[in-house]
């Protein structure tokens, strides 16, 4: 037996299905032994191998496993590290095997040498080693398994060529050799009965008591519903934490922050407690002011908690076995005015985002396109976003309902993951429809060739069924509307303009299907059409760029800055600031319930 015919049955004794890859020489070790293993674990051939990465980070996300990826060395390994930094950032377990040159050409300024101990300490920083002998193995790759999934981090594994050729020696019972064993330990940490009571009296004295939750809070969904009721509070939802529970309660406030809700704004701004419950929520603007609320978090990891606001407790461990120990202590609130508050507030924001869908718009209003999907969206289905103004939209229309799955890259936020992470999630649930939802640029950039990776791989899915729906605006809309915004800048268009490109038209190439969407009654015909296809589907969706992400919490003096933005050097689409005021003044309308 090779080193490399080890790795691969080592991995399958940790159960791994999948390793997400592009081939190199510098794994030509591992390619051969996965030929000898007859392709087990599945070797799944993305286009690049950044689509490894997001692909792996895509199926961890949505299967609750650690997702492996694989590069040969050189620029193989560099290209893993995009999607290697968006598992790192968002929290998500995934193990990176790449190859190294021979050991003997090590410091020899050889081809493809690059120095991947230096290069991926960072990324890998809770574990990173390169095997330069075969007793190394089990313990390296043992340990790269269990610390991703008990750190939910990124680990790394090099090889380099020559090893994976040589014959697999076991550690023997000598000293310094290292045996090891499989296994992941499942332990829930719980705080002290000191710091669940000094937070429930902080709770117990609340009046109007926010929460707030994140992807540390989806599997304690009970857990938080009680508390809710018990404190009469209302939930926000950070980004990673929109399928943590369902938009359909009428306490739910639904996403916060930049791409969030005005009734989570104005819940922020008017509590008098604040309890955070497994999220790393970033933006501290869109908290309570410092000195208006008293504050509690829950978050399994040390390292993360008392970061974003001046919390008067901070309870470390596992959010279902927190909770279940707070709820005895927590006094059930008398007052409902509060709760009554932010019901009406989250009904009011629907009602606005069913009125900002029906603004017309040249040719289709992206928030109408989302919104069509909202009523549409299969009971299971599995929603991926890229990042951009196609987020947005993703933020604030979709209301998802027991049973449904969604994620985008929450802390990088970089561009590209949309469709790749959907294709991870098919091989995480083939039985279940996937669906991205991407702007032009990150189609152009990353989802094009990713089409091919769906081709290739569909028919293998028991049900087929992938959307892409691309918000095609010929411009980098998110960044054009930071600039117009923040900087009080037009819009720059030889760094914002894209190419037309008829992309329903280039997934019928490769062999699938699609349509090219150009007014508005044609919206909801195509997502039927789409979410019942025979096969992954495109959704050429022609949107207008003069639609602007506006903020919840956007001041007049923005929606100026923007304005003279347009009006000194960009009057040829002075129409945005028809469509700023318009979404501005949407809560002012009659029938908003305000004067």
């Amino acid at each position: 037996m090779k080193v490399s015919d080890y790795v691969l049955e080592r991995l399958r004794d940790w159960d791994v299905e999948y390793v997400f890859a592009y081939p190199g020489d510098g794994i030509n070790g591992l390619l051969a032994a996965w030929g000898r293993a007859e392709d087990r674990p599945r070797f799944i051939q993305a286009r690049h191998e950044e689509m490894a990465a997001f692909q792996a980070v895509g199926y961890a996300k949505f299967s609750g496993r650690t997702g492996v990826c694989a590069a040969t060395s050189g620029p193989g390994a560099i290209h893993l590290l995009n999607g290697l930094y968006d598992a790192k950032l968002d929290h998500v377990p995934v193990v990176a095997i790449v190859g190294q040159t021979d050991r003997s050409a090590m410091g020899g300024s050889y081809q493809q040498e690059v120095d991947l101990l230096a290069l991926y300490k960072d990324v890998a920083s809770e574990f990173c080693e390169m095997v330069t002998v075969p007793a190394q193995l089990p313990n390296v790759l043992d340990r790269a398994m269990r610390i991703a999934a008990t750190r939910r981090t990124v680990t790394a594994v090099i090889i380099p060529a020559d090893v994976q050729e040589l014959d697999y020696e076991p550690p023997a019972h000598a000293f310094k050799q290292v045996p090891s064993s499989l296994g992941i330990p499942h332990y829930a940490p719980v705080p002290t009965d000191e710091d669940l009571a000094k937070a429930a009296e902080i709770l117990n004295a609340g009046e109007k008591v926010a929460m707030l939750i994140g992807q540390g809070a989806r599997h304690a969904r009970p857990e938080v519903e009680q508390v809710a009721d018990l404190l009469g509070a209302g939930v926000a939802k950070a980004l990673l934490g929109k399928d943590a529970l369902p938009d359909t309660l009428p306490y739910v406030t639904g996403s916060i922050g930049l791409l969030g809700t005005r009734a989570s704004y104005e819940m922020m701004r008017d509590c008098d407690t604040l309890l955070v419950v497994g999220s790393s929520f970033p933006y501290t603007q869109f908290l309570p002011e410092f000195d208006q609320a008293r504050a509690v978090q829950i978050d399994l990891d040390p390292s993360m908690v008392g970061l974003r606001y001046p919390f008067e407790v901070n309870l470390v461990g596992d959010a279902t076995e927190a909770l279940r120990r707070l709820i005895p202590l927590l006094e059930p609130k008398a007052d409902g005015s509060w709760r009554k508050t932010v019901e009406d507030n989250a009904a009011r924001w629907w009602e606005v985002m069913q009125r900002r869908a029906e603004v017309t718009a040249d040719p289709v209003n992206p928030e109408y396109v989302v919104h069509a999907l909202d009523a549409l969206l299969p009971e299971n289905a599995i929603v991926a976003a890229d990042s951009g103004s196609a987020a947005n939209w993703y933020a604030r229309h979709l209301r998802f309902r027991d049973g449904m799955r969604g994620s985008l890259s929450g802390t990088l936020a970089t561009m590209g993951p949309g469709v790749p992470y959907v294709i991870g999630a098919k091989f995480a649930h083939p039985d279940r429809p996937a669906i991205a939802i991407v702007g032009d640029g990150a189609m152009q950039m990353n989802g094009l060739a990713e089409l091919i990776t769906a081709a290739k791989y569909y028919q293998e899915w028991s049900d087929p069924r992938m959307v892409v729906a691309v918000l095609n605006n010929h411009d980098l809309n998110q960044v054009t509307w930071e600039m117009r915004a923040m900087q009080g800048a037009p819009q720059f268009e030889p760094s914002q303009s894209l190419p037309d490109v008829r992309y329903a038209d280039v997934a019928r190439m490769f062999g699938l299907d699609g349509v090219r969407v150009e007014t508005p009654d044609e919206v909801e015909a195509a997502w039927r059409q789409a979410l019942a296809a025979d096969r992954p589907f495109v959704i050429d969706f022609r949107t207008d760029p003069a639609v602007p992400p506006i903020p919840p919490h956007a001041t007049w003096d923005q929606i100026k800055a923007a304005a003279s933005a347009v009006l000194h050097g960009d009057s040829d689409r002075a129409s945005v600031v028809q469509q700023g005021v318009k979404a501005k003044i949407q809560d002012f309308l009659p029938g908003s319930g305000r004067s």
